[in-house]
């Protein structure tokens, strides 16, 4: 099966990330096994609420084939997901910054790190941010010594894990 092509609009050019790490491909794949498992069950509800007639007033039909609709549109994107999926491996080469290392940054006197991923993983509050943010953009290629600056603030490279 593939997944329903929607008519252009607001977000059609947007196009997700696929960058993702070895342990969320794994997370991705037991959620797809688990959703699969559930499947036949939904289909037997939904051939059981089939059998009782009348479908324009059968409640439980409509909501049965809607949770099956449901979870074929969560298996689709999780198999398109798994699909396309590039995963992040760095290598162990820390000359330059890459997708999946850990950069130590000093701005101001203040040293932080952060861990470079693809879009779909990022989460600024964990130390974790995507290639595709400013910072993470400009980080990528760069080696230690070096100076990125984002929106007036300078950010000299420490260390790269």
């Amino acid at each position: 099966m593939q997944i329903p092509k929607r008519r252009p609009g607001k977000y059609q050019s947007c196009r997700h990330d696929q960058h993702i790490t070895a342990a969320r491909y794994a997370q991705l794949e037991r959620k797809l096994a688990k959703l699969l498992a559930e499947r036949p069950a939904l289909i037997e509800e939904v051939r059981h609420g089939a059998s009782m007639g009348d479908f324009s007033e059968n409640a439980g039909y409509q909501i049965a084939k809607g949770q099956l609709r449901s979870l074929n549109e969560k298996i689709l994107e999780i198999e398109d997901s798994l699909k396309h999926a590039e995963i992040i491996d760095c290598g162990g080469n820390t000359d330059c910054v890459k997708l999946g290392h850990t950069v130590t940054l000093e701005n101001n006197g203040k040293t932080v790190s952060y861990q470079i991923l693809g879009a779909t993983e990022s989460n600024p509050s964990k130390g974790i941010i995507s290639h595709l943010s400013p910072l993470g953009a400009a980080l990528i290629g760069k080696s230690v010594g070096e100076t990125v600056v984002i929106r007036g603030e300078k950010y000299e490279i420490i260390e790269i894990k």
